[in-house]
């Protein structure tokens, strides 16, 4: 048995856990289904906008670390700490809290990744550039293979340095999220939500 996670330094996790790469699984798709039919379960008392698969892993045909990321949004008027410690009652761990999103992950064991592992990032409805990034990559492959490319360039730099490794990725997303709010407009704002409800989160103009 591993020792507790708890106890490991920064350096000790980013061995436990390193940056690894793989092609493109038509089964993430299903993981996210998966874990979204459990996180719909989960938090059925609680006010949500929308459950999203965002990632590498929510884009056909490039490599991507074998982590599906999901976002759920949530109406301002919900409480984003009460909703967090729901799901950290449920086996979900707390990653990091800031003062409008909150992260937590299933799937890290003391023994190193487990078969399927989450990452999930609690947002309120309209912080949600990770949706135009995807659909703006989702719908222009080659711009696609040039984050594919990066990240393979990247990954053995800093396969034991997930910050780095974040950080170096940064320009690109910023550029291409940028050109995706200019594209898509109000994609993401107004009309019905994934649950059914009439959305009142208001426009931002990209």
């Amino acid at each position: 048995m591993g020792k507790d996670l708890s106890k490991l330094t920064l350096e000790e996790l980013w061995t436990l856990f390193p940056i690894f790469l793989l092609p493109h699984d038509d089964r993430w798709k299903d993981s996210f289904n998966e874990i979204k039919q459990t996180l719909t379960g989960l938090l059925a008392a609680k006010p949500l906008t929308r459950i999203s698969h965002i990632g590498s892993t929510a884009i056909s045909g490039i490599w991507a670390k074998n982590i599906v990321d999901v976002m759920i949004e949530i109406p301002r008027s919900a409480s984003m700490k009460d909703i967090a410690l729901r799901l950290e009652r449920s086996g979900f761990t707390l990653m990091r809290a800031e003062a409008n999103r909150i992260s937590l992950n299933k799937g890290y064991t003391e023994n190193g990744f487990a078969d399927k592992v989450y990452h999930i990032h609690l947002r309120y409805a309209g912080d949600n550039d990770e949706l135009y990034f995807r659909d703006y990559l989702s719908e222009h492959p080659d711009v696609a293979k040039e984050y594919e490319a990066l990240k393979l360039n990247l990954w053995k730099r800093y396969e034991h340095d997930r910050d780095a490794y974040t950080d170096a990725k940064t320009d690109f997303i910023s550029k291409w999220t940028v050109e995706a709010r200019k594209e898509y407009g109000d994609r993401y704002y107004g009309g019905k939500n994934d649950f059914g409800c009439i959305s009142a989160v208001p426009q931002i103009d990209g």
